[in-house]
C-alpha cells in the first residue's frame, strides 16, 4: 500500500510540475502593443502590391516570384471595388488584379462586447475609401487605428515557355466587371480582361451562405495561334501573423495531399529548401485530391481544386518582402483557336465551424477537411469526444451544461473499471490492520516486507494496482478533452451561466476583488498572476479534490501525509488560469467520483467521514487468522 501512494505521489508531484512549467513557460503571449497611425502607415506602404505567376512543377511555366510590387505599383489604392455581401461575410474583391483582399466575419466579434468589431480575416495592400480596414468603432464611438497586416488571396494564369508574359493578367492588372454587381449568395460576378491580343479571359465569382468562393477562370482564345499558360492560386499573408504561440496548437500552413496531413509552423518556413532557384519552399505534387493554405485557431484559408484534379502544392517564404505564401499550380493548359479553356477552384475562408467544414468534405467533397481542425495526437479521443459533446449540444442548448453532460457519459463509460477500483480499495482498507502487523513484525527488513504483504494480496485476492485503472483512463481523456475545448470554435465566447460568459477562457472571477465587489479589477486573464487569483470555480475544485482525498486513508508516513494535505489546493492554485469549460470538466469529475466511491465502500461496510478517518461497520480482523468475527471478509 506505501508503495502505491508513493507512486500515486509522484504522479500527482510530477503533472503538478507539468502544469505549472506549462503555465509559466508555454502560456500564450499577451498580444504586443498597436502601434500609433504614423507606425502603421509605414508598415502598408512598404509592404503592398501583388504577385508574380507561378507554374507547374515540370510543367514549361514561368515559376512566381515575389507576391508583393513596389509601393508605387500598387494599382489596389485606386482601383474600383465589388461588394461582398452573405450571411457570414461581408468586405470587397478588388478590381486590381481581382484580389479577395476585404473579408470580416459577421457572425464574431473581436471581443464578447457586442460592439466590439467583427474578426477581420483578410486584409487588402492599401485601404482608401474601407471604413472597415483602417479603423475601427470603440464601444464609445470614437474611430481607432487598427493595426492590419495584409492578407488576400487572388487568381491567374501563368504564362507558358513561348508565351509573352505581357498577355496574361497579373496581380495589378484592372479587370472590369462583365456581369453582376454585389457579390452573394446566388449572385455571382464575371470579370473580364482583353490581352488585345486575341485573348479574352473571365474570372467568376460565387459564393456560398457560408464561408466557400467558387472561383472559375477562362482564357477565350479568338487568335490565330494557340495560347498556353497555367492557371493558378495564391494566399500571401505579409508579415509574420499574430498567433497564440502555444505548443499544443498549430498555426501555420494546413493542406492535404493526397491524404496525407502536412503541417508547418510559420517560424519553419523562412528555413526550408529553395525552390523556382531562388525563395525557400517546398513542392508537392498532388495526382488527384487535395489542398492547401493557413490556419489559425478558429479562422482559415485555404485553396482547394476541384476533387479529382492534379495540381503542385507550393508552399514559400519570400524573406525581401516578409510575405509567407501557399500556392495551387495548375498543369499549363494550350488552348487551340476558336477554343476555350477553364479551370475551377474552390476558396474557403472563415471560421472553422466543424459541421460546416463536413459539410464541405462531403460537398463539393474536399477530401478529409475536417482535418483542418487541430485534433492533436490524441485524435482518436478528441474527435469522439467533440462528436458527443456537440451531440449533447444540439439537445441542451449550452455548452456549459452540455460539458457537464458529457462527464456523466464518460463517467458511465468507464464505470465497470471503477467500480472494481472501489471495491478493491474498500478491501485494501480491511486488510490496513494486518499490513500494519507486518510492518512491526518486520522492522527495517524491506524485502520481507514487500514478501509479506504481497502475499496477503495473493490471500485475499486483492489487486493494489486495480486502483490505478481509472486514473490512467483520466489522463487520455482529461488531456483530449482540453484539446477540444482548446481549439474548437464552438466553445469560443460559449457561455454557461452568470459570470462565466466564455467557457474557453479561464474563470474571470477574483478573490483579489472579492469576485467584483471591491472596485478594481484582479489579474488580466491569460497572465501568470491570473492562476492565483483564486476563481470561484478553482475553489470549488480544490474543495472537491479535498473531499475526493478524504475517501482514502492518510499515509503514514508523515511527508507523504503533508504532502497529499497540501495537493488540492496546489492544484487549485495553478487551474485558476485553464479555461473554465476544463476546471467545469474537472468538478464534475471529482463530484461523481465521489458519490461512487463513497456508495461503493459504503456497501463494503465502509462509511467514510470527510472530517475524520475511515469509519467501518465491520468488526475488526482477527491477527490470528485475518478474519473478521471469524468469518471471512472477502
Amino acid at each position: 500500500m506505501e508503495d502505491n501512494n508513493r507512486n500515486l505521489i509522484l504522479a500527482m508531484v510530477l503533472s503538478a510540475i507539468v502544469m505549472l512549467v506549462w503555465s509559466i513557460f508555454f502560456a500564450p503571449e499577451p498580444p504586443p502593443p498597436a502601434p500609433d497611425a504614423a507606425q502603421e502607415q509605414v508598415a502598408t506602404t512598404s509592404e503592398t502590391g501583388g504577385a508574380a505567376a507561378p507554374g507547374t512543377a515540370g510543367q514549361p511555366a514561368t515559376a512566381p516570384g515575389n507576391a508583393a510590387a513596389t509601393a508605387n505599383a500598387d494599382a489596389s489604392a485606386t482601383a474600383g471595388r465589388i461588394k461582398i455581401e452573405s450571411p457570414s461575410l461581408a468586405g470587397s474583391i478588388s478590381l486590381a488584379g481581382g484580389r479577395i483582399d476585404d473579408l470580416e466575419l459577421t457572425g464574431y466579434h473581436e471581443t464578447l462586447d457586442k460592439n466590439s468589431p467583427y474578426v477581420r480575416l483578410l486584409s487588402p495592400t492599401a485601404e482608401p475609401g474601407l471604413a472597415a480596414a483602417g479603423s475601427a468603432v470603440a464601444p464609445g464611438g470614437d474611430l481607432k487605428p487598427v493595426v492590419r497586416k495584409p492578407y488576400y488571396a487572388f487568381y491567374g494564369w501563368a504564362p507558358a515557355a513561348g508565351t509573352d508574359p505581357a498577355l496574361v493578367p497579373g496581380p495589378a492588372t484592372i479587370w472590369q466587371v462583365e456581369s453582376g454587381t454585389d457579390l452573394a449568395p446566388g449572385k455571382p460576378v464575371t470579370l473580364r480582361w482583353d490581352n488585345g491580343a486575341g485573348q479574352v479571359f473571365r474570372r467568376i465569382y460565387e459564393l456560398d451562405d457560408k464561408y466557400l468562393f467558387t472561383v472559375t477562370q477562362s482564357v477565350e482564345n479568338t487568335g490565330t495561334a494557340p495560347f498556353s499558360a497555367a492557371p493558378y492560386g495564391i494566399l500571401a499573408r505579409h508579415g509574420l501573423p499574430d498567433t497564440q504561440n502555444f505548443f499544443v496548437l498549430h498555426e501555420g500552413v494546413v493542406g492535404m495531399t493526397d491524404g496525407q496531413l502536412l503541417e508547418e509552423k510559420y517560424k519553419n518556413l523562412p528555413d526550408m529548401d529553395r525552390i523556382d532557384g531562388q525563395f525557400p519552399g517546398q513542392l508537392i505534387e498532388v495526382k488527384e485530391n487535395g489542398w492547401i493554405g493557413f490556419t489559425d485557431k478558429y479562422w482559415m484559408t485555404t485553396l482547394a481544386p476541384a476533387a479529382g484534379t492534379t495540381f503542385t502544392a507550393a508552399v514559400k517564404y519570400i524573406p525581401g518582402s516578409d510575405i509567407y505564401q501557399t500556392e495551387t499550380r495548375m498543369p499549363v493548359q494550350t488552348i487551340q483557336p476558336g477554343a476555350t479553356g477553364t479551370s475551377s477552384s474552390y476558396l474557403f475562408a472563415g471560421a472553422k465551424v466543424w459541421e460546416t467544414i463536413k459539410g464541405y468534405q462531403e460537398n463539393p467533397g474536399i477530401d478529409r477537411f475536417v482535418d483542418s481542425i487541430d485534433w492533436g495526437w490524441f485524435y482518436f479521443l478528441t474527435k469522439p469526444i467533440f462528436r458527443l459533446l456537440h451531440w449533447l449540444h444540439g439537445f441542451i442548448g449550452n455548452m456549459g451544461w452540455s460539458i457537464i453532460a458529457l462527464t456523466f457519459v464518460l463517467k458511465l463509460l468507464v464505470f465497470p473499471l471503477a467500480r472494481k477500483s472501489y471495491v478493491s480499495m474498500a478491501r485494501m482498507k480491511e486488510l490496513q490492520p494486518e499490513m500494519e502487523a507486518i510492518k512491526e513484525r518486520t522492522g527495517d527488513d524491506r524485502m520481507k516486507y514487500q514478501k509479506e504483504v504481497m502475499e496477503l494480496y495473493k490471500r485475499e485476492k486483492v489487486n493494489p494496482a486495480a486502483g490505478c485503472l481509472p486514473v490512467l483512463l483520466q489522463i487520455p481523456i482529461f488531456f483530449s478533452l482540453y484539446k477540444v475545448i482548446f481549439v474548437t470554435i464552438e466553445l469560443r465566447h460559449a457561455p454557461w451561466l452568470g459570470w462565466i460568459r466564455d467557457l474557453s477562457a479561464p474563470d474571470p472571477s477574483s478573490l483579489w476583488n472579492l469576485f467584483g465587489l471591491l472596485p478594481w479589477d484582479g489579474p488580466g486573464q491569460g497572465t501568470l498572476l491570473h492562476s492565483f487569483s483564486l476563481p470561484i470555480l478553482a475553489i470549488i475544485l480544490g474543495i472537491s479534490m479535498w473531499m475526493q482525498q478524504k475517501l482514502n486513508p492518510a499515509p503514514a508516513d508523515p511527508a507523504q501525509k503533508m504532502i497529499f494535505a497540501w495537493m488540492p489546493w496546489i492544484f487549485m492554485l495553478m487551474l485558476g488560469g485553464f479555461a473554465s469549460g476544463l476546471v467545469l470538466y474537472w468538478i464534475t469529475n471529482n463530484t461523481i467520483t465521489i458519490i461512487q466511491q463513497y456508495t461503493i465502500m459504503s456497501m463494503h461496510g465502509h462509511r467514510p467521514d470527510f472530517f475524520g478517518n475511515i469509519k467501518s461497520s465491520l468488526p475488526a480482523r482477527s491477527k490470528r487468522d485475518g478474519k473478521p468475527g471469524g468469518k471471512t471478509g472477502k
